[in-house]
């Protein structure tokens, strides 16, 4: 039966479910951290063991997700990886220590690693580009939400009904997901099943594990310059040899041929740019409220809910944005007038008035969620149908590797400018963490200057109605 070109809105919908559940986990055993290590008679920061087990698995086996999908047929892989993300979930509930924890993690990110993008290639695969828009508006909420959300959401679980329920809230959606994607998902093979491409497999694997194990080294609070250094090596060279394979390979499992079309490009390059740095916008609020303000962490808390707030708040109105002024234009747009509210957070102190905090932190929510609706929608919008799953495994990859090392960067920000602040004025160290939101701000210049080099009409029938 062929597949309709139109949306199909519940699927997108079940896809946003399944991507929710993902970006959530990632995240929120932050905020559970020190009551876990109490009940696992460990210390709070051996907990980076299970947050860093889970990035890893979901970097290294992205890329597989879409022979998964070619192999097997996008329901059964769905489901699938619902039912092990589910089961993992229990999993990670009822462990009683903390390798137990890890090994759960890991199985977890194995369902989470197949579950996002298989989802978003089911949504995708012979959609008319007229509907592309209002389908990326299913996929995008939830990557704007969950990473603002899930401490909070943490935080509240561990302190009112405990820690295992971060993870016991996942089984009751994650049933009715699985349900629902055996009724909704299409199920369609491809017609040639092509042989998964092992040597790449294993480079690629090896070179996305050394990277996040290197980026969460670098991030620390005491780096070990040494392994940090060593998993960036590693993650370097095992990363060239990678390419190198991958483009002699008859079947690669990496296709790059995709990078050749600009607002692919664009949305991924320049695009994984701004999400590295837009994704770990909320940490660098949360860590100058709490550390160089001293303030508690309800306080900052609810501050930094503002940012959620514009994220919502804006979103109903993006896509009639893009319909109006086009993809350059709301994406140059973004990232410029995004970058001059955190420069105006810079001059943010304990003295600034709460409420003129909340507005400029709601702001940066909203050019943030235009940006990232702008930047979801133009990856494919001149992706031909025979190139999609090729282009929406690596776009899965390289956003994967953006998430993965998001807050290794924001730590590596914050450590050189609070550096700095000290040297330069000893008695007002926290003016570091100030000095961070202006290195985003200037770093923002890169995606700006990327998207401003595109044809002025670019993905504009994706815009239409």
């Amino acid at each position: 039966m062929p597949r309709s070109a139109t949306l199909n809105r519940p699927l997108a919908l079940l896809a946003a479910v399944g991507l929710s559940m993902e970006n959530l986990d990632g995240t929120i055993i932050q905020t559970a951290a020190p009551a876990m290590a109490h009940d696992f008679g460990v210390r709070a920061v051996d907990l980076n063991v299970a947050m860093t087990a889970y990035l890893l698995t979901v970097a290294v086996c992205v890329p597989v997700s879409g022979w998964l999908a070619d192999r097997f047929g996008e329901r059964r892989v769905f489901a699938t990886a619902l039912a092990i993300f589910t089961v993992a979930s229990a999993l990670c509930a009822l462990a009683p220590n903390l390798p137990l924890l890890t090994a759960a993690r890991v199985l977890q990110g194995v369902g989470g690693a197949m579950m996002v993008p298989v989802g978003r290639l089911a949504v995708l695969r012979g959609l008319d580009r007229r509907d592309l828009l209002d389908a990326m508006a299913y996929l995008t909420w939830p990557a704007l939400v969950a990473p603002v959300v899930a401490p909070a959401l943490g935080g509240i679980l561990t302190d009112t009904v405990g820690w295992p329920w971060i993870f016991l809230i996942n089984i009751p959606f994650g049933i009715v997901a699985f349900v629902a994607a055996l009724r909704i998902v299409p199920n369609v093979p491809s017609p040639q099943s092509r042989p998964l491409d092992w040597g790449g497999f294993g480079l690629a694997g090896v070179s996305l594990a050394a990277l996040v194990l290197g980026m969460e080294e670098v991030g620390s609070d005491s780096t070990n310059w040494f392994w940090a250094t060593t998993y960036l090596v590693v993650a370097a060279a095992a990363g060239g040899a990678a390419l190198a394979w991958m483009r002699k390979a008859r079947h690669p499992l990496l296709d790059f041929s995709a990078l050749r079309i600009d607002t692919f490009r664009v949305g991924n390059v320049g695009g994984g740019v701004y999400r590295l740095i837009i994704s770990a916008a909320p940490f660098l609020f949360t860590l100058l409220f709490q550390v160089g303000f001293g303030w508690s962490a309800a306080q900052a808390g609810l501050l930094v809910g503002a940012v959620f707030v514009g994220n919502i708040a804006i979103k109903p109105l993006t896509t009639p944005l893009i319909r109006r002024f086009g993809f350059k234009h709301v994406i140059v747009g973004s990232n410029l007038i995004g970058a001059a509210f955190y420069v105006l957070c810079v001059f943010i102190d304990p003295t600034t008035p709460l409420w003129l905090i909340a507005v400029l932190l709601f702001f940066t929510g909203v050019f943030r969620s235009i940006g990232f609706s702008g930047y979801n929608s133009l990856q494919f919008s001149d992706v031909p149908g025979e190139l999609m799953t090729a282009a929406n495994t690596l776009a899965s990859t390289m956003q994967q590797v953006a998430v993965g090392i998001g807050i290794a960067v924001a730590a590596l920000i914050v450590r050189l400018t609070t550096a700095a602040a000290t040297v330069i004025s000893p008695q007002d160290a926290w003016l570091g963490y100030r000095w961070a939101l202006a290195v985003v701000a200037l770093l923002l210049v890169f995606p700006m200057v990327e998207a401003a080099l595109l044809p002025r009409h670019s993905g504009e029938h994706a815009a239409r109605r």
